[in-house]
């Protein structure tokens, strides 16, 4: 929202925009916008605490406002909803590095920008969101959303109090969540364990599948079941088939993780994979070539990884 030089963005995606233009529909009622002057006109409710006139409605990704911004020629008094607990995951992708670190704790921040800067300003507001068991990107996305409509509300009923009592962002703590892209989603099957890689699935499976190599081809694993318990001890990478479950067992750090389906030129059930690939891979397999019969690892992904979030934690 604008009001002369102040303006209001918040973070949104295809799945948080309905939930969030829901809740920004009682805050439209509550300010009273007349659509035809984008001026706040009286309201027939009672009378309460005051409140300021704001002129034009916005909201979008940090990428589009910061172009829409610049045309807008607003250099300060920029107010953003950041879905994260900041100076903790700044940048464009906070949920999704919060589920894909394992957080159990998260929450919904209200800073003021600084020119030409997003996320590192002082903090207006702020409110804690526990990070459900097991939740995806999605629903944590889709919580933060009507919790940060609400914070929002909560910030422009009492700015003049907000900005006053205004605070720093701590120098401590602060990491970096930049977009979320598939060199993210190869498995490192010596490296990650199987809580690593359920979170991995949760946080970016439904948009980017998680990837491994099969005998020099990129296969993608699909329909991720978690956790299987199995007292095989094979080296990170074995895979088996298990008929009882009808999945793809896969040994990695400190244990086992199970898949139902995968991608491989086209959608193959577990049991399609072992009776058209892995079956007869084993049966081929020799001393000579110990990668046969496992999901091999993509070299220097975790090298990739550690450089890019050491670049971006740099970006403050």
């Amino acid at each position: 929202m604008v009001c002369g030089k102040n303006c209001f963005t918040m973070w949104m995606n295809r799945k948080t925009d309905r939930i969030f233009l829901k809740t920004l529909n009682y805050v439209l009622n509550v300010l009273k916008f007349s659509p035809s002057t984008n001026v706040r006109t009286q309201s027939t409710r009672k009378p309460g605490p005051p409140r300021l006139s704001w002129r034009l409605l916005f909201f979008g990704t940090d990428q589009f406002a910061v172009e829409s911004l610049k045309l807008l020629n607003l250099c300060s008094g920029i107010l953003n909803v950041h879905p994260s607990l900041l100076p903790r995951w700044r940048g464009p992708a906070p949920v999704f590095h919060t589920v894909m670190h394992g957080d159990t704790v998260t929450g919904v921040t209200v800073i003021q920008i600084l020119p030409n800067k997003f996320d590192v300003g002082p903090i207006l507001n702020q409110e804690i969101h526990q990070v459900p068991k097991n939740c995806t990107a999605e629903d944590l996305g889709a919580a933060l959303a009507t919790k940060g409509a609400h914070l929002l509300l909560n910030t422009l009923m009492k700015l003049p109090e907000k900005i006053a009592n205004k605070r720093e962002q701590e120098l401590k703590g602060v990491t970096f969540a930049p977009k979320i892209n598939t060199s993210m989603s190869w498995i490192n099957w010596e490296e990650q364990t199987c809580d690593q890689i359920a979170c991995l699935c949760r946080a970016i499976g439904s948009r980017i599948p998680l990837r491994t190599v099969w005998m020099g081809k990129t296969i993608k694993l699909l329909d991720f079941v978690g956790k299987c318990y199995t007292s095989d001890e094979r080296n990170p990478g074995s895979v088996y088939y298990d008929k009882d479950s009808n999945t793809l067992a896969v040994c990695c750090k400190d244990g086992w993780v199970a898949f139902r389906t995968v991608l491989l030129n086209k959608r193959l059930t577990a049991a399609d994979f072992y009776n058209g690939y892995l079956n007869q891979t084993v049966k081929k397999n020799t001393s000579s070539k110990p990668a046969e019969g496992q999901f091999v690892s993509k070299k220097g992904r975790t090298e990739e990884l550690q450089t890019n979030t050491w670049r971006g934690q740099k970006k403050q």
